[in-house]
């Protein structure tokens, strides 16, 4: 589709101007240009926006509907969300710089696949529940909506996580006012062009991109019940805080630092060419990548070779270019951030054995960074133990299984992880004994109808699957006594 700007923003299901008149300009990660802008949201907006959210809660229809009701219209949504999927897949690459082939597969395929799976779920999900109580009576047991929900959306998925809040939040039958990142506002905006052009009831969601300060108002705002934030640990800590203050119900997925286990017994080219996907990812710019690939010394060097090989044959390039597998940061201050990363652990003494800080040759323009992986790297150093967010990957020694975990769960963060090993149940055993949310055997991904989310710093509460809908609802027991 063609990147368009907007002059207005999405309030309870009308096209409303700003309280405001400041921009935000969304600037080609490729290009280094301005393609579009849209308003930038104020604290008055904010207020509008869960005024009219507040209202359709307590008094409108929405959450006094059946949830098949609610399902009703979000399968038309879901209809016409997966026809458009090729547009939106464009756009966020056009708006972030993700590689195409990965923006069709996952910035707009897989969010497609989540709103299908969150209906089907919330056919089954047990919504009311008639329990026997201890006195000889019944105990009626009901999921209500929470509330209303402020939803607040990085730049790296802004589709997965927008789909992954928005929708669950939705069928709960809760109202949701999304704040979307000032770096990827077009993709939240055409979604609410679709929900214009489904008909979706009026007052029941809203869409305001907006910075930091903004974002901050409307997590504070009395007004909202429930905030479900995706994005750094930094500012997760801050909502929290906020949150705690005010006995709001929260959920944050925050950042991570993965560890690939590989066994002794591992297929070395098929462990790395797992590797290509689960570690590089979205150019590194995924929270769930796995950036930690702990080696058994015994093999240490030919799995360093052998990644090295891998790291220096990654496609580096126009991210619309469907060979391309690394594409630009999405910003310049997150392409500075990470050859910040490269240079410091060549000072920390790590080996550079591919890449390095310089920038990929023939590539003048864009905000580019050359994968990088690291050798003869201790778990102590930064590179190891904080979040890069880029193209960059470190392998770390270690002898004997107990070792790998220790090393594996030495760590602040407990998003995901991986093992390697021609033993599957071997390997389950060894992902169990991982302090991470998620672990898989020979692959990772996340699957959208198990729970995702962070033991420690990497976060609180789950997403996806039936816990991903109970996460934006309030349990209400009613005991009724026969007489």
């Amino acid at each position: 589709m063609a990147v368009r700007s907007y002059d207005k923003l999405y309030m309870g299901g009308q096209w409303v101007p700003s309280h405001g008149s400041d921009r935000i300009e969304v600037i080609s990660p490729m290009g280094e240009d301005v393609i579009a802008s849209v308003p930038e949201a104020t604290s008055g907006d904010v207020d509008d926006a869960v005024a009219i959210a507040r209202q359709e809660f307590d008094r409108g229809a929405w959450p006094r509907m059946e949830v098949s009701e609610r399902i009703g219209h979000l399968r038309r949504f879901a209809d016409l969300y997966e026809e458009r999927t090729d547009e939106l897949a464009e756009l966020i690459t056009d708006e972030m710089g993700s590689p195409i082939t990965f923006s069709h597969l996952a910035q707009s395929g897989a969010p497609a696949i989540m709103i299908s799976a969150f209906l089907d779920l919330a056919e089954q999900h047990s919504w009311v529940e008639h329990r026997p109580t201890m006195m000889g009576g019944e105990s009626v047991v009901r999921r209500l909506p929470v509330g209303v929900v402020a939803a607040i959306v990085p730049w790296n998925v802004p589709q997965i996580v927008l789909m992954s809040k928005l929708v669950p939040a939705l069928i709960a039958g809760c109202t949701v006012v999304v704040k979307p990142a000032p770096e990827s506002p077009l993709d939240a905006l055409f979604v609410a062009e679709l929900l214009d052009e489904c008909d979706f009831p009026k007052g029941v969601v809203s869409i305001l991109p907006a910075g930091r300060d903004v974002g901050e108002h409307l997590v504070s705002h009395v007004d909202v019940d429930k905030v479900a934030f995706t994005g750094s640990t930094a500012a997760g800590r801050r909502i929290g805080e906020i949150c705690g203050s005010q006995l709001k119900r929260v959920c944050l997925e925050l950042g991570g630092k993965s560890a690939a286990i590989v066994l002794e017994d591992a297929d070395i080219p098929k462990t790395v060419d797992g590797l290509r996907f689960a570690s590089f990812l979205n150019s590194g710019q995924a929270c769930a990548a796995q950036t930690r690939v702990l080696a058994p010394r015994s093999r240490y060097d030919e799995v360093v070779d052998a990644l090295a090989a891998m790291v220096g044959d990654l496609a580096v390039g126009d991210p619309h270019d469907p060979v391309t597998e690394v594409g630009p940061m999405v910003a310049r201050r997150q392409q500075q951030r990470v050859v910040g990363y490269i240079e410091l652990g060549a000072s920390e003494g790590a080996r550079i054995a591919a890449g390095g800080a310089e920038p990929p040759k023939d590539l003048e323009q864009g905000w580019f960074v050359q994968p990088t992986l690291f050798a003869d790297v201790d778990n102590s150093m930064r590179i190891a133990r904080e979040e890069i967010f880029g193209p960059v990957l470190v392998v770390i020694p270690y002898e004997g299984v107990d070792e790998a975990v220790a090393i594996a769960n030495d760590s602040d963060f407990g998003l995901a992880g991986s093992v390697w090993t021609a033993d599957q149940q071997r390997g389950a055993e060894i992902a169990g004994r991982v302090r991470t949310g998620t672990t898989a055997v020979n692959h990772y991904a996340a699957d959208f109808g198990s729970p995702f989310g962070g033991f420690k710093a990497s976060g609180i509460g789950r997403e996806y699957g039936p816990e991903g809908l109970d996460e934006f609802t309030e349990l209400q027991s009613i005991s009724i006594l026969a007489r």
